[in-house]
């Protein structure tokens, strides 16, 4: 069974198709879309390795003219200097303003491709085709792209939208067991912030969700988050106001990130399961969410075998990356607080005693 969710933008809008064992259908679904000519398709070392002949197979089908080049795994890639030697392929490949990106991978793949087609001649289209449990229900939707820098995650990027999202569930069959509960942590999130049924959906089917699982109760998952994504990105599309309700548990979650390393002690799924647990217990003493429905939050993450405490960080350190964090203001963090699962609120900031405190209780 297969399902297109619209992502509503105007003459911008594209469509987010959804399926299994879809890829031989990549090249004729893109030039549905009116893509034509020249294309590079930027994958990692891993996912290039298992997919990349197949989707360079099915565009080359579809009289599309694809280059494929691969970078390192991980999220060191999402570096300037990466970034500058994905100028230099698409040049070898003859992009022009009528060519286009494919971003294959996850999320680290889709930010960096996606940056690269935003400012690569001033922007030229690309599509994103997920592979990871994360970038399907997340980052491959909305037009964020970026690189990190040292001080911070994601502190350069542009907006740009794909031409379309191409999201085939079987790719999440060669996908490591860490790498899916870390996008299962999104997952969780979008029930937090959105949607109380779809998170007691998630409880109750806990034990059912893992890579090679029911493709059916995920496909339910993976559409109802890109949903859920793509109501908000078309009421807000650049995080004026709405949008920020995305970015619960991501205060703490980037700052932990940084500071133990991208992609080492703690993966971004990780790190955000960790700071949702923190913002549900701030959400406790400010806003009024039950103790009882932070302890629900914390259990589930705990259940999907997530992390719920980040021993070993200093707060000082996370306090300082909390700082310039992107979404701060003044160098002070601004918080999405929950009043109970399904009901968020954006723009808290908080007495840093409290924030100290709540660290403190966790570690």
């Amino acid at each position: 069974m297969s399902y297109n969710v619209n992502v509503e933008l105007g003459d911008r809008s594209y469509p987010i198709h959804i399926g299994s064992d879809m890829q031989s259908e990549i090249g004729s679904i893109i030039a549905a879309e009116g893509l034509s000519g020249v294309c590079l398709v930027i994958a990692d070392e891993h996912t290039g390795e298992i997919y990349g002949d197949k989707v360079v197979a099915s565009l080359r089908a579809a009289n599309f003219s694809p280059s494929l080049v691969m970078i390192p795994a991980g999220e060191s890639s999402k570096s300037s200097n990466q970034l500058v030697d994905l100028y230099s392929a698409a040049l070898t490949a003859g992009l022009d303003r009528q060519g286009f990106i494919v971003a294959l991978g996850g999320g680290v793949v889709g930010d960096l491709a996606g940056y690269a087609a935003a400012s690569f001649l001033r922007g030229i289209p690309f599509v994103q085709i997920p592979t990871s449990l994360l970038a399907m229900v997340d980052s491959s939707v909305g037009g964020k792209t970026g690189i990190n820098l040292a001080e911070g995650k994601n502190l350069v990027g542009a907006f740009h939208q794909p031409s379309l999202v191409f999201i085939d569930l079987k790719t999440l069959s060669t996908l490591p067991q860490r790498e899916f509960l870390a996008g299962m942590a999104e997952v969780v999130k979008y029930g937090i912030i959105r949607d109380r049924v779809f998170f007691d959906h998630i409880e109750a089917k806990v034990e059912e969700l893992h890579p090679t699982g029911n493709r059916a109760i995920l496909s339910d998952l993976v559409r109802r988050c890109c949903e859920i994504k793509a109501e908000v990105v078309a009421a807000d599309e650049r995080e004026g106001s709405l949008r920020a309700i995305l970015n619960f548990g991501h205060t703490l979650g980037h700052a932990i990130e940084n500071k133990a390393g991208y992609g080492g002690i703690y993966i971004h799924g990780e790190a955000i399961s960790v700071g949702m647990v923190y913002a549900a217990r701030l959400s406790v003493a400010v806003c009024g969410m039950s103790s009882k429905e932070a302890d629900r939050i914390e259990a589930l993450l705990v259940k999907l075998g997530l992390p719920v405490r980040a021993m070993g960080l200093n707060w000082i350190a996370l306090r300082e990356a909390m700082s310039v964090d992107k979404k701060a203001f003044g160098g002070a963090p601004q918080f999405v607080l929950a009043s109970s699962i399904g009901t968020v609120s954006t723009g808290h900031s908080l007495p840093e005693e409290l924030l100290e405190a709540t660290w403190a209780s966790m570690s």
